[in-house]
């Protein structure tokens, strides 16, 4: 397997990902190599995991995400210095390069467009059957082309690669329509939940929340999402929103948990609204501290633009919140109870917060509904396709 990353030196869901099918496929009977860009301690002992480079895990993304274009004019690597994640990902397939000729795996399975390069070797230049699996892409990330670069990589390595799995129905039809691909050669899997894994002991401390709480008992519902700040999440649209939903009711809390290009933006437009005492920003979280966001919110929206698949709204579900979902998610696609809006239509999210914070039994029914439905999606269900796409592709080796 050929990864980013994986927990605790994780940024987004992509980690979480690959760690829990890994784990799966690990039961199935699959042995695993992961190779990742950095070199750090992991508490995994399921599968070998091999660093690739000896940096820190942060500099796996270099300056930038837009330092791209920019990087590739340079046609070797920099110094560590200036290194840019197009240099993290040209020396990832230069070790890449130099492992497969010391070790021949069954197969390659890569992560997403930042190890799909690296497939590519794998598959033209040591005749590996190479597997591509599509948790997000470019026209997701970015509502079009966005970055022509990381558009081109996808692209050849998605014409290139044997067998692709894609993580939504929603997903399949991008890799389809804006990239050309034969829909005979996407397998869709949906990502998935495995209950056993969150039985780790935790518990919600109310007391770190003590001021929330506090509203809560006053009548308040709290509203809540988590990911990163980015376009690609439909914060702003969310925003909006919220005002809307306030000027109508203003016992509503928003809390945003997370962090990045956006949050400047985001701070600015709750000003801007006059919301900001009914605004809290957490910053990013993670572990225990991600967790008790879940159980803090009473309902938890995903405002996204266009999301691939969306994991955090099962965990939001696992926590006990109800769910407002946009059409534009692949997880809605799986999860019938939640409440579905299009991303841009924000006066409709509006009507749903009012209507649920006007209605305590619609949102207890569309928690408990949202609480039993997520449990009957597994990560055993992922692995079984995972395997059947393995024996596919291995039709190809050596071709």
């Amino acid at each position: 397997m050929l990864g980013w990353e994986l927990p605790p030196h994780n940024s987004g869901g992509l980690g979480v990902a690959c760690y829990h099918l890994s784990k799966a496929l690990v039961k199935a009977g699959v042995d695993i190599d992961f190779v990742v860009p950095y070199s750090a301690k992991h508490d995994i002992s399921h599968m070998r995991i091999i660093s690739a480079m000896k940096i820190d895990p942060l500099m796996k993304w270099g300056g930038a995400y837009m330092s791209a274009t920019v990087a590739e004019k340079n046609h070797e690597p920099r110094t560590k210095r200036a290194m840019s994640m197009r240099d993290v990902q040209k020396n990832y397939c230069k070790f890449i390069r130099r492992h497969l000729k010391k070790e021949t795996p069954n197969a390659v399975h890569a992560h997403d467009w930042l190890t799909f390069e690296a497939g590519v070797i794998a598959k033209r230049e040591f005749g590996l059957p190479f597997i591509a699996h599509v948790h997000a892409t470019e026209f997701d990330r970015s509502g079009g082309r966005g970055n022509e670069l990381v558009h081109e990589i996808e692209r050849e390595a998605l014409l290139c690669a044997d067998e692709i799995v894609a993580v939504s129905q929603l997903t399949k039809d991008v890799l389809v329509r804006e990239y050309g691909i034969p829909a005979d050669k996407v397998h869709v899997s949906y990502n998935g939940f495995d209950v056993a894994e969150y039985l780790d002991g935790y518990a919600y401390e109310s007391d770190e929340y003590k001021y929330i709480e506090e509203l809560k008992r006053r009548g308040y519902m709290v509203v809540g999402t988590v990911g990163r700040f980015t376009v690609q999440k439909g914060l702003g649209h969310m925003m909006r929103a919220a005002a809307r939903a306030i000027a109508i009711n203003p016992k509503m809390l928003f809390v945003l948990a997370g962090d990045g290009e956006q949050r400047d933006e985001l701070l600015s437009l709750a000003a801007k609204l006059g919301i900001s005492k009914n605004v809290v920003f957490t910053g990013f979280v993670r572990g225990k501290e991600h967790r008790d966001v879940y159980s803090l919110v009473d309902v938890f929206v995903m405002s996204s633009v266009s999301e691939p698949f969306g994991l955090t709204a099962l965990e939001a579900a696992h926590h006990g919140d109800a769910l407002i979902l946009t059409k534009q998610s692949g997880v809605g696609e799986v999860i019938r109870n939640a409440l579905k809006y299009d991303f841009w239509d924000e006066d409709r999210l509006a009507d749903d917060l009012v209507g649920l914070s006007k209605s305590p039994a619609l949102l207890a029914s569309l928690r408990e509904a949202a609480g039993r439905e997520y449990t009957k999606i597994s990560w055993k269900d992922v692995a079984k396709k995972c395997v059947e796409v393995y024996n596919r592709a291995s039709k190809h080796k050596g071709k």
